[in-house]
């Protein structure tokens, strides 16, 4: 959901040999998949209730600077350093603006206007766009039959979700085209990293952690010009934020690299099926936003359409 270092390899899953075992001690991986699926999930809502105290802008530049901590205090124990390099920098730069700065964002200001559940369905569109992009960008991604079904279910479910059928009646259609975009935005982002730190030889944390550094410059410089200094703090507001940025962001980001250094990354990135799912329960059981029936049921057809996406052609 958030960088692309550690969590989409189009090279499929690591071989048995280049996986490491589980060190003693750790958690199960089932567990950590199962933690980062809540908190990804449960990051919709944090933003919800960030936003009823400060600006969209003000919510991702605090989730960006909590997220940074928690990646610096990473490096730190590893003894990783920060990348060398103008040209991986301005690589870094583009990418951290296309998953990181922009998606984060938009999904601030959707949500001013649109339920978080709906923002948490429109994040599960991001393998359909993704699909639809690699056919254009990546000429080596040949598309299947049983993947092009996939990406017209998806968008069938899109139309479900945002109930075409009655001309998105009751949707504010600003919000939901924020949404959309938002989830657009990360596999443009994951299709540049690909093309051009594919091969960088430092590791994923350091790139990851220089990669929210630069996000976090990039919004330290734009929050001032489009928000004031808030005359209160509201304490809710500010804890869920934190929370955005330590666990939704750094700590994330931290269970999603060891997911895919231990099972591979086609089994990490399953998450991004659970995420519409928690964040769909947390809005309603939590924020006690409505849900009409068409909702869950376009979510399923979205996702059954973004796992058809996935279906590699076999060896």
């Amino acid at each position: 959901m958030t960088t692309v270092t550690a969590s989409r390899d189009a090279a499929g899953p690591a071989s048995a040999s280049s996986v490491p075992s589980r060190p003693r001690g750790r958690l199960d991986w089932r567990l950590r998949f199962a933690a980062l699926s809540l908190i990804w999930g449960f990051s919709f809502l944090l933003i919800k209730v960030g936003t009823d105290g400060y600006a969209p802008f003000q919510v991702t530049l605090g989730r960006l600077v909590f997220g940074t901590a928690v990646l610096a205090a990473a490096m730190a124990v590893k003894r990783e350093r920060l990348p060398r390099g103008v040209r991986t920098w301005g690589h870094l730069a583009v990418a951290a603006f296309l998953l990181n700065a922009l998606p984060f964002s938009l999904f601030a200001y959707s949500e001013l206007t649109i339920p978080s559940t709906l923002a948490g369905i429109c994040n599960a569109t991001s393998p359909l766009w993704g699909m639809a992009l690699s056919m254009v960008a990546l000429s080596e991604d040949r598309p299947t039959r049983v993947r092009v079904a996939g990406l017209g279910i998806g968008f069938i479910g899109v139309l479900t979700v945002l109930g075409a059928w009655q001309g998105f009646h009751g949707l504010d259609a600003t919000g939901t085209a924020m949404a959309l975009l938002a989830s657009l935005s990360y596999p443009i982002g994951w299709i540049y990293v690909r093309r051009t730190l594919a091969g960088a030889g430092e590791s994923h944390l350091s790139l990851t952690g220089a990669q929210l550094l630069l996000a976090t410059v990039q919004l330290a410089v734009v929050t001032p010009l489009f928000t004031s200094v808030p005359t209160s703090f509201s304490l809710v507001p500010l804890l869920a934020i934190v929370a955005l940025g330590a666990l939704g962001t750094g700590l994330a980001v931290l269970l999603q690299y060891g997911l895919v250094a231990e099972v591979g990354p086609t089994t990490a990135q399953m998450v991004t099926y659970f995420i519409p799912v928690i964040a769909t329960a947390a809005g309603v059981a939590v924020l006690g936003e409505s849900l009409a029936w068409s909702t869950p049921v376009g979510a399923v057809i979205v996702l059954a359409g973004a796992a058809l996406t996935q279906v590699r052609r076999s060896a």
